[in-house]
């Protein structure tokens, strides 16, 4: 019902009982004990509206057609099976921050993924994208490209 800040040594307590929110991504299994006392209330991924939105918020002068090509590449890259841990929307807006400060156009862009290092965490995802590029696979550059479930 209390802790410190361990940068200022303030001590900060409960008035009431507090309730406590855990997420978990399903990245780790956790003990069934734990579990037992949980409520679960499962998010679905952004879609494309609100991953705009939520986009915005951190970008708000983002071009809207250079957002297209990075939601066009994110969201495909979500779609791939192969990948053992699929993006997140932290590391989406990592993503385009590292593209604003490299200066890339968007025909640059569309041509690859460029920065995979920021959206793909894992090696092994890494090397699958690899393998894509190697059998010649071509990356999506217009939301047609995804498939009717990304009408745009």
């Amino acid at each position: 019902m209390r802790f410190t800040v361990v940068e200022t040594g303030d001590e900060i307590v409960a008035r009431e009982r507090p309730v406590v929110l855990i997420t978990s991504n399903n990245e780790k299994e956790l003990p069934d004990a734990f579990l037992r006392r949980c409520i679960f209330h499962y998010i679905e991924f952004p879609d494309v509206a609100t991953m705009r939105k939520i986009v915005a918020v951190h970008h708000p002068h983002l071009e809207a057609k250079l957002l297209d090509q990075v939601l066009i590449k994110f969201y495909w890259l979500r779609e791939q099976s192969e990948l053992r841990k699929k993006p997140s929307t932290s590391e989406l807006v990592d993503w385009i921050s590292a593209l604003l400060r490299s200066g890339l156009s968007r025909a640059q862009l569309e041509a690859h993924i460029p920065f995979i290092g920021v959206l793909l965490k894992k090696e092994q995802d890494a090397d699958a994208l690899s393998r894509f590029d190697e059998r010649g696979g071509r990356y999506p550059a217009k939301w047609a490209d995804l498939g009717p479930r990304y009408n745009q």
